[in-house]
């Protein structure tokens, strides 16, 4: 009787222990050749380099492209949602609820209008500010208490030109400091998955 105890807390300790290692890691934005260099696409071109640099190949499944990433034990599920912007929240919670992933271990990787370019800003929880995307997660898992990593594409349009310029793509400024931003946001991943949200959040934000 009491070896049976056992085995079950140590099945039950084993279990917990392996989906407290799995990360959710979502980049949005749309799909189409017209949206792939555009400001607001940036969350698909993060995930599109950690996939290049790290020689993992994405491949299309349920409500998105989904790719598989291992790391020092951990395991990153990388998705781009193929739902459109506007409807993202479907595919995350699709794949939440699939992989068994909590909240606490999934990152949003989204534009963000309110902070210069380049600049990246990770948070626990917040406000969608206006994104769509963010508005619709938001709304599928009922909560705004999720890890979202915002990357800076500024404000720099003129009134009335934002659907423009979200919608547009990167001068030839920001093409050239884009590599090394790409580089450098592919670190927070990793080190969200490994060190954890708060200690990613005092190496990265505003760099």
């Amino acid at each position: 009787m009491f070896k049976t105890v056992s085995f079950i807390n140590f099945s039950f300790k084993k279990t917990y222990s392996n989906i407290m290692k799995k990360f959710l890691i979502i980049g949005l934005g749309n799909i189409g050749s017209e949206y792939v260099n555009t400001r607001h696409n940036i969350g698909f071109k993060i995930l599109d380099h950690f996939a290049k640099t790290e020689n993992i190949d994405f491949s299309t499944a349920k409500l998105g492209d989904v790719a598989e990433f291992k790391i020092k034990g951990r395991t990153l599920i990388l998705l781009k949602p193929n739902t459109y912007m506007n409807l993202s929240g479907k595919a995350v919670k699709y794949w939440m609820d699939k992989e068994n992933i909590s909240k606490e271990n999934i990152l949003v990787i989204t534009d963000d209008l309110n902070i210069p370019f380049g600049t990246l800003r990770l948070k626990g929880k917040g406000s969608d500010g206006g994104h769509n995307g963010l508005k619709n997660i938001q709304l599928l898992l009922n909560t705004n208490e999720y890890p979202r990593f915002r990357f800076g594409i500024s404000d720099s349009f003129k009134k009335g030109q934002q659907i423009n310029y979200v919608l547009g793509e990167w001068d030839e400024e920001e093409k050239e400091k884009l590599q090394e931003r790409l580089q450098t946001a592919s670190e927070v991943i990793k080190s969200f998955a490994l060190a954890g949200l708060s200690n990613t959040m005092n190496t990265f934000n505003g760099k």
